[in-house]
């Protein structure tokens, strides 16, 4: 199995490091060549309007899409799993709200405010219980966005103060969160194995 990295923009590097310390063979994706060579894609933090940009003037957003329905579907031709972290959860989503909002991938049946916990000054940690985790684990809000709206279809894995912070639909794992900041390697280790 190769993972790869959307590494256009963002804290793909803190992505690289963890899958790199797990001894997980991982890549940097910045093409569709680079897509064909991985099993699985995680989209970091970052900024998501920008990373929508290139995934739509690339061509690879399209190809995540066909990929991650492929899983969903059960095809044996190259399916893909996706797990994407704060600006990675809102290029996943159906549906994304607020300022500058980018047209996401649809990929996840969640609503997501972009923003919508504050500024960088505004930014904060917590420890979250996660369903089927043994240990809660440390995460970093860092200018997050907040899932406003979750289809029946979307299974949700960890809230904070009410709101739904990590969901799974399918392939697809999506947190508005990030674990790999803190050298956190437990959701990474989920994600593996779904």
């Amino acid at each position: 199995m190769v993972v790869g990295v959307l590494a256009f923009q963002g804290d793909f590097a803190e992505h690289m490091d963890i899958l790199g310390s797990m001894g997980v063979r991982c890549m940097e994706v910045r093409s569709l060549q680079d897509l064909t060579k991985v099993d699985r894609l995680i989209i970091p933090g970052g900024e998501s309007t920008v990373m929508a940009r290139f995934l739509q003037e690339t061509g690879v957003g399209e190809e995540i899409k066909k990929r991650a329905e492929r899983a969903v579907k059960a095809e044996r031709s190259k399916p893909l799993a996706v797990f994407g972290t704060c600006a990675g959860a809102i290029v996943l989503a159906r549906k994304a709200t607020g300022k500058n909002a980018p047209q996401p991938l649809g990929l996840i049946d969640i609503e997501v405010d972009r923003n919508a916990y504050g500024t960088q000054l505004q930014s904060f940690e917590a420890i979250l219980k996660i369903k089927g985790f043994h240990q809660p684990i440390a995460v970093s809000f860092i200018r997050a966005p907040k899932i406003t709206k979750v289809g029946k279809s979307v299974e949700v894995l960890a809230s904070y103060k009410g709101f739904p912070v990590l969901v799974r639909q399918g392939s697809v794992l999506a947190a508005t969160f990030h674990t790999e900041v803190r050298g956190e390697s437990a959701l990474h280790e989920f994600f593996l194995k779904m």
